[in-house]
């Protein structure tokens, strides 16, 4: 990804829903203007989720998914269905997609069901109105017309989109809001097998451009160079950010009067669950011999010898606790339905994911009584460091003492 882009996680999440044959390809085409989405008369055309980011106006950087039909049959169609559903989870606006000809269905309205049920803002999109008598509707009514063969109230209903997507909350901060101007951030940056050619990790990039909006100085450095680059700067820096797999050693090599937090556990502020994550990583004390344990990741990726999910974390908690457990693993979007089974949830920092998917994540597993927390504050919790990396939020830090 390029320093320039917005990522995913930032973007609105669009998802267009309805029926097969609703034309929910066509309109996804004719909203963007581009043949993002294969059309065809043939039902079922659409057979897995399809997403694009672009910038949309009036909306901005957007990320447009184009769902298969809910109605499909059989035993693949159920799961076509399954995975639509799934994108709820991530929706920020939700278009219906109704064929004004045959009119709502059952179908339909179970899906606004749905949307209501997980406060997704939606608009209920007649298309085919070309084919079809119209009335007017209120400003308020959900509906709208739309033709996606002549382009008839496409227009409207970005406008529509937008308004939806419109929200009033204080912008979120990784870092900037815990520096001054001129203050000095090392960034810690392991370079090993693990790491990404070529190129710095998402967190690491998204953090760098926070600390430059705020006016400060990041310096980026291996986990071997930190000791030596801390003698050799002119001033002490505000604060150190590790990669959370390098914990161990940048505890060891940072001094006690310096600021030492990592990436993920920024992020899990940033996405507003670092108060509960904090709150899941006690379970890990509680947990017996042979209990199941989920871990999680928000991006798939190719796994290797010493990958962190697969092998590290089992690794450590085995260390800490010097219990055997049973893992599972979950990546991408897919999430388990039932987690009643699982003791414990231990989640990626979820860069890929945007803040919707990572509260239902959370809420999910809280509505099942399933503790759940991060790789950032369990990897600091095994290595006996979560108290000190929590030191610049001291409201969190106060519920390690609850």
């Amino acid at each position: 990804m390029g320093l320039n882009q917005t990522p995913a996680a930032n973007r609105v999440h669009i998802g267009f829903f309805g029926k097969r044959n609703a034309g929910k390809s066509s309109l996804v085409n004719a909203v963007t203007g581009q043949s993002l989405a294969i059309v065809s008369p043939v039902k079922g055309t659409t057979t897995d989720p399809v997403y694009k980011t672009m910038e949309l106006l009036p909306i901005g950087p957007v990320m447009i998914i184009d769902t298969p039909g809910i109605d499909d049959e059989g035993q693949l169609g159920r799961e076509r269905v399954k995975k639509t559903r799934q994108v709820l989870n991530k929706t920020d606006v939700a278009v219906l997609v109704v064929d004004a000809q045959a009119g709502m269905s059952d179908v339909d309205e179970e899906m606004i069901h749905l949307f209501e049920e997980k406060e997704i803002p939606y608009v209920i999109a007649l298309n085919k109105s070309d084919l079809c008598a119209v009335c007017s509707f209120g400003a308020d009514d959900p509906r709208i017309w739309v033709s996606a063969k002549d382009g008839a109230g496409v227009y409207n209903l970005k406008e529509k989109i937008a308004h939806l997507a419109v929200k009033e909350v204080p912008e979120q901060r990784i870092a900037a809001d815990l520096l001054k101007p001129d203050d000095f951030v090392v960034l810690v940056v392991p370079i090993d097998s693990a790491a990404p050619k070529g190129r710095l990790i998402l967190p690491q990039q998204q953090t760098i451009r926070d600390i430059l909006e705020a006016d400060a100085v990041s310096i980026v450095v291996k986990d071997t160079e930190l000791k030596q680059t801390l003698k050799m700067l002119g001033k002490k820096p505000k604060m150190v950010i590790t990669d959370s797999q390098a914990f161990k050693r940048v505890a060891e090599d940072t001094p006690e009067d310096i600021l030492l937090t990592s990436f993920s556990i920024l992020f899990a502020r940033y996405k507003g669950n670092l108060e509960s994550a904090v709150r899941g990583v006690s379970a890990l004390n509680q947990l017996e011999a042979g209990n199941k344990i989920l871990i999680s990741e928000g991006c798939t990726h190719h796994r290797q010898c010493d990958d962190i999910g697969t092998v590290k974390i089992p690794r450590w908690i085995k260390e800490y606790t010097g219990k055997d457990f049973q893992y599972e693993w979950s990546s991408g979007t897919e999430f388990p339905e039932n987690l009643k089974d699982y003791g414990l949830i231990v989640h990626c920092g979820g860069c890929m994911l945007n803040e919707r998917e990572m509260k239902y994540r959370q809420k999910y597993a809280g509505e099942q009584g399933i503790p759940m927390t991060n790789y950032g504050i369990l990897i600091a919790q095994t290595q006996g460091i979560l108290r000190r990396s929590l030191e610049p939020f001291p409201d969190i830090r106060r519920l390690l003492e609850a």
